[in-house]
């Protein structure tokens, strides 16, 4: 069976040494990676196209973890990511059946985001974005992404919302002043980073930027990152807070958002969000090199659903919504 999965990573080391470290450092960054995630992260080619075969993984689409241009103001970030484009774009046409890619934007200058978001579609045939976060302390429903979420709707292309290292205000606030490392790590994927991207989408959905883009389409990872479980009782909460909405909360929210399994390897919150958003929203993602393909795999394999629900999981919703060829 082809198996797609779309939120994988990379990272071009001699393009992210042009981040100032100090930059790199300020906004929380551990000071590197392990040296075989490193290697995973910066291949692009041969050995990663090597690792998918061995788990039998058809496609990554791939998207660069932070450090980036997020990072970067003015035209050093704008130049950045456009290079960061264009170096994936060379990988993707060297295996176009095995690899494709959304693209990364100078979220520091949104107009310029807009524009590399269009041309990265239009030249490289990438898939749409992946926004790492927040810019700036601003969530994409600030007026000022306007033009962002606006050029995304007009090309018919998806916003990846995936989290990132929070602002510093708030790590001190919430995640300081535990044993070792605990205080990272939860406010990385121990817990911060669900919560995040979960506000992050309420934020778009209560501030009617969705209402003003009915046609924007938004993915967000690791089973619905804890969203399926309390979409009725955000409903219940905000009633009387949504008048200002065209739907309610929890409608707005699934007619925008699809839902992957990315980094999340256990059937009960797949169970919840296959019941809440529905098979032809849920997307198969492994998170790699964070998680393995062969995780990935062993998962979709356990999975027990009807074939052609399956396949839709598997591969179908992404060849729709990306618009891949199979």
């Amino acid at each position: 069976m082809r198996i797609v999965a779309l939120e994988e990573h990379f990272t071009i080391p001699s393009l992210i040494r042009r981040i100032d470290p100090q930059v790199i450092a300020n906004r929380g960054f551990p000071p590197g990676f392990s040296a075989v995630l490193e290697k995973q992260l910066a291949d692009i080619g041969a050995q990663r196209i090597a690792d998918m075969d061995e788990a039998g993984i058809t496609m990554h689409v791939v998207s660069l973890g932070g450090p980036g241009a997020d990072l970067v103001e003015g035209n050093d970030g704008i130049a950045l990511a456009h290079d960061i484009n264009d170096a994936l774009a060379n990988a993707v046409a060297a295996h176009p059946d095995r690899l494709a890619g959304f693209a990364h934007l100078p979220m520091a200058s949104p107009p310029a985001a807009a524009d590399e978001l269009e041309r990265a579609v239009r030249d490289h045939s990438f898939c749409g974005a992946l926004i790492n976060g927040l810019t700036d302390n601003c969530f994409l429903d600030h007026l000022r992404f306007e033009p962002i979420l606006h050029r995304a709707e007009q090309l018919d292309v998806p916003i990846y919302v995936h989290p990132n290292l929070p602002p510093a205000p708030v790590r001190k606030a919430y995640y300081e002043g535990l044993p070792g490392n605990a205080g990272f790590t939860l406010s990385i994927a121990g817990w911060g980073w669900h919560s995040e991207v979960a506000i992050h989408v309420l934020r778009l959905a209560l501030s009617g930027a969705l209402d003003r883009h009915p046609r924007l389409k938004l993915i967000i990872g690791h089973m619905g990152e804890g969203l399926p479980a309390m979409l009725a009782r955000c409903d219940q909460i905000f009633a009387r807070d949504v008048v200002h909405l065209k739907r309610s909360l929890s409608q707005t929210i699934l007619d925008h958002v699809y839902v992957t399994t990315s980094g999340l390897f256990t059937l009960p919150p797949f169970e919840v969000a296959l019941a809440v958003f529905g098979v032809d929203r849920v997307l198969f993602s492994i998170d790699y090199p964070y998680s393995s393909n062969r995780q990935g795999r062993e998962f979709i394999d356990a999975v027990k659903l009807p074939c052609g629900d399956l396949e839709k999981v598997a591969h179908g919703n992404a060849d729709r919504l990306l618009k891949l060829k199979s």
